[in-house]
């Protein structure tokens, strides 16, 4: 059994069944044996992109379609919070979110399911696809 972290864009992708959806990732969301997580850290972003007019997206019915989907939601927990300052930095990755992401991959341990190559700087619990 893995324990997935889906990444936002991954989130969204699978959501809206997006093309762009890496068929590995398909393959590891829908295995049986996986527990797959969705932070708040991304309904967070997303809410956030929403109101800045990035993103048009009914945010209160992603919020129900995530247990729907047989998902869990993990919660922003003071340790996550704390485990960012112990990051490496990285002159080309400063996103908050994605870093709060790879602190919580860290903590849980989550392997985080992302396409976002930058990413795969933080180590072993970062699985780009």
């Amino acid at each position: 059994m893995a324990r997935l972290l889906l990444d936002t864009h991954l989130v969204l992708w699978w959501i809206g069944d997006h093309p762009r959806l890496p068929k590995a990732a398909i393959g590891l969301i829908r295995d049986p044996d996986n527990e797959v997580h969705v932070s708040q850290v991304s309904l967070w972003e997303l809410a956030i992109k929403s109101s800045l007019g990035r993103l048009d997206a009914d945010l209160a019915r992603l919020e129900q379609c995530i247990p729907a989907q047989g998902f869990r939601w993990l919660p922003i927990r003071n340790q996550h919070l704390l485990a960012v300052a112990e990051l490496e930095t990285s002159p080309l990755h400063h996103d908050p979110f994605d870093r709060l992401l790879v602190a919580q991959s860290r903590c849980e341990p989550l392997r985080l399911l992302t396409s976002d190559r930058q990413l795969a700087a933080y180590g072993p619990t970062v699985t780009v696809l």
